[in-house]
């Protein structure tokens, strides 16, 4: 569903918190990532996203364990990556497109490079950013 949907269709969905909670995954997420920041600055969509992810656990019952529900840190890593992406590399015609050109995207284990398993699946990591341990995280140069 997630991977035919159009745009307005997906943030729409999402964003109500009736997209199917067995559909929604890591493509998912990059995609209305993209979408956000595509329509809001960094820090709009950023809280958009959170708004959006925390009623999204709720309307689910999604647990809020360790390895479940909302994550602060992953949530905002997460952001600043699809933007670094969008800011370097510009749009695309769809957020599939822009999924599909971006495959470093897709990898939803790519966040092992910033952190150690100990700190970004931590209790202070889930509840409120946390930065990087092992690198700092990318800039972008256009924006």
């Amino acid at each position: 569903m997630g991977a035919t949907m159009d745009d307005e269709t997906l943030l729409r969905l999402f964003e109500q918190g009736t997209f199917p909670a067995d559909q929604w995954g890591h493509r998912e997420h990059v995609k209305v990532a993209y979408l956000l920041l595509r329509r809001y600055p960094l820090a709009e969509s950023t809280d958009r996203m959170r708004s959006a992810l925390q009623a999204f656990a709720t309307i689910h019952s999604v647990p809020n364990v360790l390895e479940r529900g909302y994550h602060e840190t992953i949530t905002l890593v997460w952001m600043q990556l699809v933007h670094f992406t969008l800011c370097e590399y510009g749009p695309a015609e769809s957020a599939d497109h822009f999924y599909e050109q971006h495959p470093e995207l897709s990898q939803s284990r790519a966040l092992r490079f910033f952190y150690s398993r100990d700190r970004l699946m931590s209790w202070e990591a889930k509840q409120k950013f946390v930065d990087p341990d092992i690198t700092p995280l990318p800039k972008p140069k256009n924006r």
